[in-house]
């Protein structure tokens, strides 16, 4: 059914439990985040339209503010978090699996950082990795769709567009995995390493993509779960907020759930599809002929090819090392 042991990523994130209560308090307080922003701002509209015959109309306005600005500074934060949190995580994960024992406590944390700061010295760095990442494995899912789209039996063309997009989806966790790819081969090119995990992916897509998807219908399971859960006490709480701002008691429970989901069961699904991957991958060497299609049907694959033959000429005798590429957005 599966390739990997569900019982394993369970154990590894008790034996990674530092980096798991610093997810805790980061997707808590992104929730946090949101709540206050939304409930202040349903509170400030709610007293600006309450004078004259407004009645408090202006707290759903307020509330949709409140949400947005909190959007847009996350938005923008998006590149630490995966620095600091996300990527450190990957990389003790990754050392988990090779058998090396973890500091624990706030040294687990320090380990993490220092092994993401030894291989991306700047967060633009490991952001523009993984965006052009991600951009390569959208084409490579991109390729079912194409090929199933001129397909002549409407049923048919849309069970492989729900599938399609259930592996989109599922892209959460593999771009992932490549940057666990890279912190297990170790070096300087990480841009090299990074085309060399996409290609073993492609070489081993159905495979892959079988995991992924188990995990992602496993993770969202979970999440609705603990989302109907929280529903009950998210109306409680929402019932407080001045004027008709209770349809956000809906908003409220989704974002507890998605930070139960993001610090609980993001990493078991990271871990179980890392042991997929690894498995799959053992003794292979990336395929010329899937780099080669990769190259033909990806400009982020080119882009990414170009930086990792542009950095081993940096460091070529006379050569300086290139200015560092910004992140791409």
């Amino acid at each position: 059914m599966w390739d990997f042991n569900f019982s394993h990523s369970i154990g590894a994130m008790v034996k990674t439990a530092p980096y798991i209560l610093v997810r805790m308090a980061v997707y808590f307080g992104i929730a946090l985040l949101y709540i206050l922003a939304t409930g202040g701002g349903g509170a400030i509209g709610y007293g600006l339209s309450s004078f004259g015959d407004g009645e408090g109309a202006g707290a759903f306005y307020g509330a949709l503010i409140g949400f947005g600005g909190a959007s847009g500074f996350l938005y923008w934060a998006r590149e630490y978090i995966l620095y600091l949190v996300k990527a450190g995580h990957i990389a003790v994960l990754t050392k988990l699996y090779d058998g090396e024992e973890l500091p624990g406590g706030r040294g687990q944390v320090d380990y993490g950082i220092e092994i993401v700061k030894d291989n991306f010295k700047e967060a633009s760095i490991l952001f523009a990795v993984d965006q052009l990442i991600k951009g390569v494995l959208k084409v490579i899912t991109g390729v079912l769709n194409t090929l199933t789209a001129f397909l002549p039996i409407p049923v048919i063309r849309t069970l492989t567009d729900i599938v399609g997009k259930i592996l989109t989806m599922s892209l959460t966790y593999v771009d992932e995995i490549i940057l666990a790819y890279h912190f297990r081969k170790g070096g300087d090119n990480v841009w090299q390493s990074s085309k060399e995990g996409l290609v073993l992916y492609a070489q081993n897509y159905g495979k892959m993509v079988k995991n992924a998807v188990w995990l992602w219908l496993l993770m969202w399971i979970l999440t609705i779960v603990i989302f109907l859960v929280l529903l009950a006490p998210a109306v409680a709480i929402i019932s407080y907020f001045p004027g008709s701002a209770g349809g956000w008691s809906f908003i409220l429970a989704f974002l507890t759930a998605w930070s139960f989901k993001a610090a609980l069961l993001e990493p078991v699904a990271l871990y179980a599809l890392m042991q997929a991957y690894f498995k799959t991958i053992e003794g292979q060497d990336p395929d010329a002929v899937w780099e080669e299609r990769l190259e033909k049907a990806s400009g982020k694959f080119r882009e990414l090819k170009d930086k990792a033959t542009a950095f081993v000429s940096s460091k070529m005798p006379g050569k300086k090392d290139p200015e560092e590429p910004a992140a791409e957005t």
